[in-house]
C-alpha cells in the first residue's frame, strides 16, 4: 500500500491517456446499451407483476418434481429455481385472477404435495399494473435525480464541470443497469435503489475531485489546465481509492453473506463503485477538460463598474 501513503504523480491526463479512457467509457456504454437493446432485463416480480413464493422443504429440493407438480395443477408457466441452500426454493408466477387467500391456499397445498413440514416462507403479490407504474417511477427517480446534480453542479462550480458530472453519472447508471443485462442477472427495484446509491457515490467522488481542482486553479497559477488537473488528481487519488476500497468490502461481505435476497442490491453497488471510481477521473474530468475549462471559467465577473475604474 505505499504508493497510497505517498504522493504520486501520474499523468492521467495527457491527450493519449485521456482518448483511451474516453474510448473504454464509450465502448463500454455502447455495449451495455446494444445489450439493453436486443436483450433487455431480466425484470423482477416487481416490474412484471405476479406470484412469488419462497417454499422452504426439510430435504433437498426435487426442481423437476416441482415443476410437475405446479404444471399438474394447472400452473404450466411457473419458474422454480433454488435460493442459496439446497432446500430452499423460489418459484415465479405470472399474474392470477382470484381470491388471494384462495390463490395463497390452492399453491401451499400443491407445494406441501403431502408434505406438512414444507414451510412456505414468503408470498408476495404483485399486479401487472403496480409494476408498470414501479417501473415508470424508478426511470424517472433517475432521470429528476441526474437533472438535478446537473444544476447543483453547476451553480456550485460552472456549466463544463457540470457537463462532464452528469455525463460521468449517466455513464455510470448505464453501465451497471447494461451489467444486468449483459449477465441476466435478475432486475427489481432494489437495483433501482443500488444505482441511485450509485449516483450520490459517484458524484460525492466527483465533487471531491472538483474541489481540488478549483483550489488549484488558483493555487497553481500560470500552470495549463490539463496540468492543474493532473496535480489535482493525484493528490486526491489516495483518497478516492480508499474510500472505494473500504466500501468494496462491506459490499463484497454483504454479497457472500447477506443471501440470494440482497446479492442484486450488492452486485449493483459492487460494478457502479467500481465504474464511479474510474469515471471520476476518466469520464467527468476528462470531458470537462475537453471543453477547456480553465481558471478564467471560474472567476466571478464584477458586476460594480466602479471597481474595474479603480484599477490601475
Amino acid at each position: 500500500m505505499r504508493f497510497i501513503k505517498e504522493k504520486t504523480n501520474i499523468d492521467f491526463l495527457s491527450g493519449r491517456r485521456r482518448i483511451i479512457g474516453l474510448t473504454i467509457s464509450a465502448l463500454l456504454v455502447l455495449t451495455s446499451l446494444f445489450s439493453l437493446a436486443t436483450r433487455g432485463l431480466e425484470f423482477g416480480i416487481d416490474f412484471t407483476g405476479g406470484i412469488l413464493l419462497e417454499v422452504g422443504y426439510q430435504e433437498k429440493a426435487n426442481l423437476d418434481e416441482i415443476r410437475g407438480n405446479l404444471s399438474n395443477a394447472g400452473y404450466a408457466n411457473a419458474q422454480v429455481q433454488r435460493f442459496g441452500a439446497e432446500n430452499v426454493v423460489l418459484v415465479r408466477l405470472p399474474p392470477l385472477e382470484g381470491d388471494i387467500d384462495q390463490i395463497r391456499s390452492r399453491l401451499q397445498q400443491t407445494l406441501q404435495s403431502g408434505d406438512e413440514t414444507t414451510a412456505l416462507r414468503r408470498v408476495e403479490f404483485v399486479s401487472p399494473q403496480v409494476g408498470k407504474e414501479l417501473a415508470e417511477s424508478g426511470a424517472l427517480a433517475m432521470i429528476v435525480a441526474l437533472l438535478l446534480i446537473f444544476l447543483y453542479v453547476m451553480v456550485r462550480f460552472q456549466w463544463k464541470f457540470s457537463l462532464g458530472a452528469v455525463a460521468a453519472l449517466a455513464h455510470d447508471s448505464i453501465i451497471t443497469v447494461g451489467f444486468f443485462s449483459v449477465f441476466g442477472f435478475p432486475f427489481d427495484l432494489t437495483v433501482v435503489a443500488a444505482v441511485l446509491a450509485v449516483i450520490g457515490y459517484s458524484l460525492n467522488d466527483t465533487v471531491v475531485v472538483f474541489d481540488r481542482i478549483r483550489e488549484n486553479f488558483f493555487a497553481l497559477r500560470g500552470r495549463e489546465a490539463e496540468e492543474s488537473m493532473n496535480i489535482s488528481l493525484n493528490e486526491t487519488l489516495a483518497r478516492t481509492l480508499i474510500t472505494g476500497m473500504t466500501t468494496l468490502l462491506v459490499l463484497v461481505a454483504l454479497l457472500t453473506l447477506g443471501g440470494e435476497s440482497i446479492a442484486p442490491f450488492s452486485i449493483a453497488l459492487i460494478v457502479g463503485i467500481v465504474i464511479g471510481t474510474y469515471s471520476s477521473i476518466y469520464t467527468a474530468s476528462a470531458i470537462a477538460l475537453v471543453l477547456k475549462v480553465s481558471a478564467q471559467d471560474l472567476i466571478e465577473p464584477i458586476k460594480d463598474k466602479s471597481l474595474i475604474d479603480d484599477l490601475p
